[in-house]
């Protein structure tokens, strides 16, 4: 059974930074691509970035410069860094892993329950 579970979310002031985990079991990310999504209160979910196997990643625009991906084969997990945050970046966030996913399209088929991120102005 493959899971993915995300940790590393919580309350931080605007400007501040916190780290996002994707623990995977039952698969391994070197064989998946990974895609981070957040989902606001009323607001349609947003795909914020999406990794590659291989490493190659792809942003949103309202997170270039802020935002870095990184993984740890070892540890089967995949990193979301966020720094100077913004109160807009508050929502839930989501990871998700499958064959393939970029700026192109994306098919996903294990998605992580989230974790809230709170950005306090």
């Amino acid at each position: 059974q493959v899971q993915l579970v995300e940790s590393g979310g919580g309350l931080v002031q605007a400007g501040g930074s916190l780290r996002l985990s994707c623990a995977a079991s039952g698969t391994s990310i070197t064989i998946n691509d990974v895609a981070w999504y957040r989902q606001s209160p009323g607001k349609e979910r947003e795909l914020v970035a999406t990794i590659s196997r291989y490493g190659a990643t792809n942003e949103a625009d309202s997170v270039k410069g802020r935002f870095t991906y990184s993984r740890d084969n070892a540890k089967n997990t995949v990193y979301l860094q966020m720094n100077n945050l913004k109160p807009e970046d508050t929502a839930v966030y989501y990871c998700a892993a499958g064959p393939y996913c970029s700026a192109y399209g994306c098919k996903l088929d294990y998605w992580g329950q989230g974790t809230q991120v709170t950005v306090s102005s």
